[in-house]
């Protein structure tokens, strides 16, 4: 039985290996893993909390459960922009807490094999790039790979926990 459920859980790992939630920030694509990926849904009302950070926009209820929302526009210094019917909400789970990210837009679920990812350029290592873990080569076309776990401190993760 120990044998099924472990195949079960290489097979699940196997589905989800080498495939990207692609989403759009102005005019750059960017991409995270699909294995943090809960769900992704239309913007909804947001309820403020004093005293967060400028780009956690406050926390919403999905189906009853409490999740926080950051803007990764505000995140990633870019220009606020107001919200639409394409913004979106990506529901990820990172290190057991659920996190929505405010995106313009979501774009597909691509599969970029290994051998089309590489690493960053290696220009000034400032803040901007920290986010970024690797940059994916799609046809003429780049995305740039998120690494999840970096869009929040450990500092953030601490205060959004206790939310």
């Amino acid at each position: 039985m120990a044998d099924i459920l472990e195949n079960m859980v290489d097979m699940e790992e196997d589905t989800q290996k080498d495939r990207y939630l692609t989403f759009v920030l102005g005019n750059e694509c960017y991409g995270i893993e699909i294995k943090y990926v809960t769900e992704i849904i239309g913007i909804q009302a947001i309820t403020e909390i004093p005293e967060l950070p400028e780009y956690v926009r406050g926390i919403i209820n999905l189906r009853g459960k409490i999740i926080p929302v950051i803007d990764v526009r505000i995140r990633f210094k870019k220009e606020v922009k107001d919200y639409n019917d394409r913004t979106c909400v990506i529901v990820v789970d990172i290190k057991d807490l659920s996190i929505g990210l405010i995106v313009d837009s979501v774009a597909e679920v691509l599969t970029i094999p290994e051998q089309d990812i590489v690493d960053p350029p290696q220009m000034n290592k400032g803040i901007n790039n920290k986010y970024i873990n690797k940059i994916g080569k799609v046809g003429n076309s780049v995305n740039l790979l998120l690494d999840c776990e970096k869009l929040l401190t450990d500092n953030d993760m601490e205060l959004l926990s206790e939310v």
